[in-house]
């Protein structure tokens, strides 16, 4: 019996496909964040990075007007925290139309993990998802786009807003999305100074020459 629904298409979501770390194939959807592409299929667990070698790269903002840093110490996010996080602040700054979200980091070491109470050896455990090391004083997420007041992009859509200007003294956008997040971040602006780890770097004073002192010799008489 010929029926109408069979002969309707199909209806697939879009999908990218991406070999999957643990050697089967699967497919990634545009609502995840994973890479595309990865060099090795497993990786070491590693350490977070230290900055100790003078570097700010990456501390101040790039592309947005305001945005959040970590304060506290280095953290590995996974695919999800940031997922999570990058969804609040995009739902908090819709009021304004045109503003953008910008996320500094992103999650390329793939993570595995064994079962509790597994033997010894057999190679390493299967993989289980993404994650990114991330030291102190990085940015996360910047805000931008088109002219935001500052208080929308540290309180968001919310209540606060209309209290005085004064009390506005707390995160909330960023804020709600930083809260979405282990360790503690700080809202920093275009006039932010880089960070390096715990310190913020000031900008080099301009030498200025001392002025030559002349002095006057009274006229000799002849």
């Amino acid at each position: 019996m010929f029926s109408f629904l069979s002969a309707l298409p199909t209806l697939r979501q879009a999908t990218a496909p991406v070999s999957i770390p643990n050697g089967t194939f699967g497919a990634r959807f545009r609502n995840q964040i994973a890479p595309r592409k990865v060099k090795y299929a497993k990786r070491q667990k590693g350490r977070i990075p230290i900055p100790t070698g003078g570097s700010t790269r990456g501390t101040t903002l790039a592309y947005g007007e305001y945005g959040i840093r970590i304060k506290g110490q280095g953290v590995r996010f996974t695919a999800k925290q940031l997922a999570t996080a990058e969804e609040v602040i995009k739902r908090a700054i819709k009021v304004v139309k045109g503003a953008k979200l910008y996320m500094r980091v992103f999650p390329d070491i793939p993570v595995c993990i064994k079962g509790n109470e597994t033997r010894m050896g057999k190679g390493k455990g299967t993989f289980e998802f993404w994650a990114t090391r991330v030291p102190t004083g990085r940015v996360i997420f910047e805000v931008g786009g088109v002219p935001i007041r500052e208080e929308i992009a540290r309180e968001g859509n919310c209540p606060a807003l209309l209290l005085p200007l004064y009390q506005l003294n707390i995160p909330v956008a960023l804020r709600l999305g930083a809260a979405k997040l282990p360790t503690t971040y700080e809202f920093i602006t275009r006039k932010s100074l880089p960070r390096l780890g715990n310190m913020l770097i000031e900008p080099l004073s301009p030498s200025i020459p001392p002025t030559p002192v002349t002095t006057l010799e009274p006229p000799q008489a002849s």
